[in-house]
């Protein structure tokens, strides 16, 4: 699909947001790093975003913008350091050492431009989020000022005839309250684009690309009951029907219930032909005595590896793999920077099958967004209880119980981990949070039910918001809230005695226990 609007990514790490408040707009856009851009330069977008970086223009090596950027007759607006690599290519000049401004600030509107149509007159203020150390000091030939701050003299600056556009501070994220109308300004009112991009029309052209790449092939597809996977096999099924397998590797680490619920929505429901793998069995003996998380995780990918090529071979025949990744895998493997990070933790998913299966790649949502997903699911018809679910780790309920699996903890955890999804619901609080979950500590404790002494398993609770799982903060539950889910579970989880509630943000913590 060609982008009309084209993200070059310097590096930032809100870099995705921009494409994300584009999309919202209405306009589909894409992310390209600024060192492999030409390719997509070529396919002629109508408008260019330059995105923020964590570098100094001054820099040995930092990026700039390829020269072509400048000469395609389309608008172009530079955010933070797009602004500070457009102003220096072009005949400006930034210099460092000055005072840095980092957080929130107002800017003072100078002059009446379209980028900040509907923002307010003249002398008006307006709050943004700002993250700069570079200071431009003269902007290039024929370039004005349209608005300022205490530290930033060219804040926003405007060559409205070529329609070049610099802003230092960073529209895409929440902090600029009405960010999202300065990008509306630039890709809607200067661009001229219509904002017609939608779940609707994106189903439609996906299904006739599934079907152009395959044919009369066949397809299968790994099914994990999560929002991607399920998103992916009812669009490909939407495409071409019966050409489509799903095989659901059931782990024995699911969620009460949840085995059930996907056999009974694919197989029933939709009547897509469905392979019910229970390897349950297998993974508890695999699993028994291990507690190193990195050794269990390796165990269960391996494990679901194995499975999953044993189910596929009774597909004779297939030739394409169908896989939900999604347009952040995408942009990460693909970065501007490239580096090596460290790894956290070990991810699990179909990505690692054997090389002897040589099968082609379906991947209909690897130009969408999480949220563009469960939008597309909604277009699709999925049920809310599929599409609005929250985030489920690929390892299961194995990475809550830190140490040892074994059946009894699995069932314990099953039990507490339902009641505190249900209080959730209940309050009307799942679409506000994240994800929830419960974890079982391997901490027995001292405790007292009647007159009796107990010694029992600890709980641990955990709820999070998140826009993307990046970063998150815990969710403020009231204490009326998390002492009736505790009295719950302590009164009708046989083997819990204590319940904890995490508080803990993402950094430092993750999200999951393990």
């Amino acid at each position: 699909m060609s982008a009309p609007v084209l993200v070059l990514d310097f590096g930032s790490q809100v870099t995705q947001l921009i494409a994300r408040r584009v999309r919202e707009i209405g306009v589909y856009c894409e992310i390209v790093p600024f060192n492999k851009a030409e390719a997509a330069l070529a396919e002629k977008p109508q408008a260019i975003i330059l995105s923020g970086g964590p570098m100094s223009v001054h820099a040995d090596g930092s990026p700039r913008a390829p020269e072509s950027v400048f000469t395609a007759g389309v608008p172009v607006l530079g955010i933070c350091y797009g602004e500070m690599t457009m102003v220096t290519q072009l005949g400006g000049r930034v210099e460092g050492g000055h005072a840095r401004e980092f957080g929130r600030a107002d800017i003072v509107i100078g002059k009446q431009s379209p980028l900040l149509a509907g923002l307010g007159d003249p002398s008006g203020r307006e709050p943004v989020w700002m993250s700069h150390g570079d200071k431009i000091v003269s902007i290039p030939p024929a370039f004005e000022v349209v608005a300022t701050s205490e530290n930033s003299p060219y804040a926003v600056i405007a060559d409205e005839a070529r329609k070049f556009y610099g802003v230092q501070f960073h529209p895409e994220v929440a902090h600029t309250p009405r960010g999202i109308e300065i990008l509306r300004n630039f890709v809607v009112g200067i661009a001229g684009i219509k904002p017609d991009w939608n779940m609707r029309a994106f189903k439609e052209q996906a299904i006739a690309r599934i079907r152009a790449q395959v044919g009369k092939g066949k397809v299968i597809c790994g099914l994990s009951g999560g929002v991607d996977s399920s998103v992916a096999a009812v669009l490909i099924h939407e495409a071409i029907g019966d050409q489509l397998t799903c095989i659901y590797v059931d782990t024995g680490l699911m969620r009460a219930g949840e085995s059930e619920q996907v056999v009974s929505l694919f197989r029933g429901h939709y009547n897509i032909p469905l392979l019910h793998a229970d390897a349950s069995d297998m993974f508890l003996e695999q699993l028994h005595g291990v507690s190193d998380p990195e050794k269990k995780r390796k165990i269960i990918g391996k494990g679901f590896i194995d499975v999953f090529d044993y189910e596929a071979g009774k597909v004779g025949g297939a030739e394409f793999l169908a896989q939900g990744t999604l347009y952040p895998d995408v942009i990460e493997s693909t970065s501007a920077t490239g580096g090596p990070s460290a790894t956290i933790k070990s991810h699990h998913n179909v990505g690692g099958l054997p090389a002897h299966m040589k099968m082609k790649l379906v991947e209909p949502l690897r130009e969408l967004f999480k949220d563009e997903v469960r939008a597309l699911g909604r277009e699709l018809g999925l049920p809310e209880a599929f599409v609005g679910r929250h985030p489920f780790p690929g390892p299961g309920l194995a990475i809550r119980i830190p140490g040892e699996i074994t059946r009894e903890k699995l069932e314990i955890l099953r039990k507490a981990d339902t009641i505190y999804l249900e209080e959730i619901r209940a309050a009307g609080l799942y679409d506000e949070i994240w994800q929830a979950f419960a974890v079982l500590l391997p901490v027995k404790t001292v405790g007292v039910m009647g007159d009796d002494r107990t010694y029992d398993y600890v709980c641990a609770l955990r709820a999070v918001t998140s826009s993307d799982g990046m970063t998150a903060d815990f969710y403020p539950f009231g204490h009326d809230f998390l002492a009736r889910v505790s009295t719950r579970i302590v009164n009708e989880v046989k083997g819990i005695n204590r319940v904890c509630y995490d508080i803990t943000s993402k950094p430092p913590g993750t999200i999951e226990w393990e």
